[in-house]
């Protein structure tokens, strides 16, 4: 069981904006992305690109705050299972690393949590909650 690279989000100001610069860049973004408060377009080598608003973070984080300067991505690390999501984040958290969210069970169907870099990334760890995909 290893995590692995599976995605990078950023969180975005104006949704539309963001997905007309990065469809510029010839990113596959679905028709309607413009309008959601989260969208994905696959990168090649099966990588993801996340766009997620401030306010739909703010949906899940209640003291969220955008940061200012730089800073505004996260890596997402894919785990094999749910309990591997609580193990790693443990694991990072003994070994002196900051705990960004504890892990949860996301109403979007994942184990869900987030460390921070030596930087202060975020690096989000997350599991399907049901069977794998």
């Amino acid at each position: 069981m290893t995590p692995r690279f599976d995605a990078i989000g950023l969180v975005v100001s104006d949704m539309a904006a963001s997905v007309a610069f990065y469809r510029r860049l010839g990113l596959p973004f679905p028709e309607g992305a413009e309008n959601a408060p989260h969208a994905e377009a696959e990168l090649p080598g099966g990588l993801r690109l996340l766009l997620d608003t401030e306010e739909n973070v703010r949906s899940f984080v209640a003291d969220w705050e955008p940061p200012s300067g730089g800073g505004r991505h996260s890596l997402a690390m894919r785990c094999d299972n749910p309990s591997e999501v609580d193990a790693v984040y443990e694991e990072l958290l003994t070994a002196g690393y900051e705990g960004g969210l504890k892990p949860w069970d996301a109403f979007w169907g994942q184990r869900y949590a987030s460390v921070h870099d030596p930087d202060g990334n975020g690096v989000d760890l997350f599991a399907p909650l049901g069977p794998a995909e």
